[in-house]
């Protein structure tokens, strides 16, 4: 019995070893040898694609809608609006928050976060970062998308005014920021009264 399970032990470790040699002979057979020598190869593979990966593809200036000699008929705020569009280099302003709603600073940098990556999806390299409980400030290396960063912070809710420069953007038929202050501060004044 002891002499037979030796025998069947032995055909099974032969028959191992036989399947082990035949797979190595099989990975073996399908390999390629190259040499290290490389010195005859030419590699000219790159194209303008390849060369060009990576790098910032320069926007195109738009073109003037109006005559220079159109800018005596015009008032200085329809002069900057017309300026404004041929801006290429950074540009940097702040955003008023709608006024009257309690936020944390938390609240403010999530804002913030959540516009630049909304805006960066989109192509757009700003940075907005909380500056108090009702300002964000963001900066912008390509001035020329000024108006879509405008038109995208004008369609959040929680902003309410866009200052760049003297310059203060609002949605139409808002009042201005001051009016909206000394109206809130008016109507803290009368609930202090009562």
């Amino acid at each position: 019995m002891i002499n037979q399970t030796h025998q069947i032990l032995l055909l099974l470790l032969t028959l191992l070893l036989l399947t082990h040699h035949t797979l190595i002979q099989f990975t073996n057979a399908g390999k390629i040898h190259i040499t290290d020598d490389l010195d005859d190869v030419v590699d000219d593979e790159e194209d303008d694609d390849w060369i060009n990966w990576g790098k910032k593809k320069p926007s195109p200036l738009p073109q003037p809608e109006f005559n220079p000699s159109d800018l005596d008929h015009m008032d200085p705020a329809q002069i900057q609006a017309e300026m404004s569009k041929f801006q290429t280099g950074p540009v940097f302003g702040f955003v008023k928050l709608r006024l009257g709603l309690q936020r944390t600073p938390d609240e403010v940098s999530e804002t913030a976060m959540k516009w630049t990556k909304v805006l960066k999806t989109g192509g757009l390299v700003v940075k907005f970062m909380g500056v108090d409980i009702s300002t964000v400030m963001f900066t912008m290396e390509a001035g020329q998308d000024i108006d879509e960063v405008k038109e995208f912070i004008l369609e959040q809710k929680d902003a309410y005014e866009i200052k760049i420069g003297n310059n203060a953007y609002r949605r139409p038929g808002d009042p201005p920021l001051e009016e909206v202050i000394e109206a809130l501060r008016r109507e803290k004044d009368n609930k202090d009264e009562l």
